[in-house]
């Protein structure tokens, strides 16, 4: 129950599903958390419940400024920050690529996308500060694959350049200490997957090999592996947890 003591975390998108499962885990594990997100008062309701090791800052991770306040408030409060959590994101207007407007393709390139780089260029100064780092910036299963016609154009481009972006920071940062992985999730039961099929699962079960959504604390444990120093050798690889959907 201590995986990451020590461990100082900021997750995005933390106010509901898999960003709330992880922050739930990485308390459960000993870290403190700052929690972030647009939706205010789910985000201070899950803080609140989880105590002292965790805090709340409304933040839209599309704002390289906003980055800035939170990396220096999460400093102020429990020191340098040494793990990042990259979890916010949406799925976006579904449209073929012609019918894809140019508002939609950039709204959803800046939260999945450019909400990644931000928020790995204002955290590495901190990480850098600590020593050592590890940043999980969570994809998709789009991200390896162009999947099954839920996502647009737009979800798959932004979800293949995380997974880039993943690698290059790996790469620039691995002697620094600093550990950089992507997560891969398949359909996982999340308000944002039944909103996007009206329904917990609907015809995309039949797609996937062990016949169900996944839990977000399933994601959560793989993300607390890879922030913890149980990871210590691993960086720059992207891992898959979506029961064998891309192996078909």
């Amino acid at each position: 129950m201590e995986r990451l003591r020590g461990k100082v975390a900021i997750i995005t998108g933390a106010a509901r599903g898999m960003g709330e499962s992880h922050a739930l885990e990485f308390v459960a594990e000993g870290a403190k958390v700052i929690l972030t997100d647009v939706s205010e008062a789910a985000g201070k309701a899950i803080a609140d419940q989880l105590g002292k090791n965790a805090c709340f800052i409304k933040h839209d991770v599309t704002d390289a400024g906003q980055w800035s306040k939170v990396v220096a408030e999460g400093e102020r409060i429990f020191g340098p920050i040494n793990v990042l959590v990259n979890n916010a994101g949406i799925l976006g207007h579904t449209a073929k690529t012609a019918e894809l407007t140019e508002t939609e393709y950039l709204k959803v390139c800046a939260i999945n996308q450019h909400g990644v780089f931000f928020g790995m260029r204002a955290v590495i100064p901190s990480m850098l500060r600590a020593g050592m780092g590890s940043i999980v910036n969570i994809s998709s299963i789009a991200g390896i694959v162009a999947i099954y016609g839920y996502p647009s154009l737009a979800y798959v481009a932004s979800k293949f350049a995380v997974r880039g972006m993943t690698k290059a920071t790996a790469v620039e940062y691995g002697k620094n200490n600093i550990r950089v992985n992507s997560v891969h999730p398949g359909f996982i039961n999340t308000p944002m997957m039944v909103e996007a099929t009206n329904e917990e699962g609907g015809d995309a079960l039949s797609l996937i090999p062990l016949g169900r959504l996944a839990e977000p604390k399933e994601v959560s444990k793989l993300v607390v592996f890879l922030a913890s120093d149980e990871s210590s050798y691993i960086t720059g690889s992207e891992h898959l947890i979506d029961a064998g959907m891309s192996a078909q």
